[in-house]
């Protein structure tokens, strides 16, 4: 009985013993698990910010350094998720190589922060650049502005002007009269001011004769100059040399077809600008 009794409490005691050994086993296999999901999770965000890091930069040479880095996690994550909870020994490797990329990360995070800083400041050096340029060309622009405008007024001074415009009906005998039926040609008379800012030479001086159904007075269609860039008819013309002063001049033209009575207009142009206009009336 007594060798009974000790057996059953050595029994006993070894199954306690045997209990109380695999609910620790137990619980260190649950921590190692534990531990081997923290140690993935790390992983998993190490892998998310050199992803991040690939999106906010633009630098192709640190991109494919950061792909590289990013691949050895991805393949040191495949090997821990393959790897046995119980295998301690690997599972702490894996932790110590999990610091170590920590570590080349905080050197591109440094990298970036550089690469972020100069950015900001070429940035603002070019926004500075554009401002600069956007001055100047707006003071080009004005100046441009201002040179078209000068040389505007200068055209516009440089024009010729016709005064005293004067038409008058002459006879075949050179005798001035009012009656269209006695009238052999129309003199139109006028003055060429003076006017020192035109360039001098050689002027060719051309009238337009509107009838008062406005048909202009034409010897030939060929009988054209250019105003306003447009080819436009012409009544006559008188070359003349013009020196800057005052010169009188008369243009006439023959009367070799039908004048109706009423309002004409008469207008004389030079170097393609209209320089004087005039109406006058003839009777029957």
């Amino acid at each position: 009985m007594v060798i009974v009794i000790v057996l059953l409490v050595a029994i006993a005691g070894a199954v306690f013993y045997i209990i109380q050994q695999r609910n620790q086993f137990e619980e260190l296999v649950q921590q190692s698990e534990l531990n081997k999901e923290e140690l993935a999770d790390e992983y998993n965000d190490l892998s998310i910010q050199y992803e991040g890091f690939k999106l906010q930069i633009n630098n192709d040479s640190l991109i494919a350094q950061l792909e590289t880095e990013q691949l050895k996690v991805q393949r040191l994550q495949e090997e821990l998720r393959t790897v046995k909870a119980t295998d301690a020994k690997r599972i702490g490797e894996l932790k110590k190589e999990l610091e170590t990329l920590r570590v080349i990360m905080r050197g591109y995070v440094v990298q970036i922060d550089s690469l972020d800083r100069l950015n900001k400041q070429l940035e603002v050096e070019k926004n500075q650049v554009t401002a600069k340029y956007q001055a100047a060309t707006q003071t080009v622009s004005q100046l441009t502005h201002e040179k078209e405008h000068l040389i505007e007024t200068v055209q516009i001074a440089a024009k010729l002007d016709a005064s005293n415009i004067n038409v008058r009906g002459i006879t075949d005998k050179n005798k001035a009269t009012d009656k269209i039926k006695k009238m052999d040609q129309l003199e139109v008379q006028f003055t060429i001011n003076k006017n020192i800012t035109a360039e001098p030479g050689e002027k060719t001086i051309y009238i337009r004769i509107q009838k008062p159904d406005d048909d202009v007075l034409v010897k030939s269609p060929g009988d054209v100059f250019t105003y306003e860039n447009k080819k436009i008819t012409y009544s006559a013309k008188r070359t003349v040399e013009y020196t800057g002063d005052e010169i009188p001049m008369s243009i006439y033209w023959k009367i070799e077809e039908f004048l109706s009575p009423g309002t004409y207009h008469v207008d004389i142009f030079a170097d393609g600008n209209r320089i004087g206009r005039k109406s006058f009336k003839l009777d029957k």
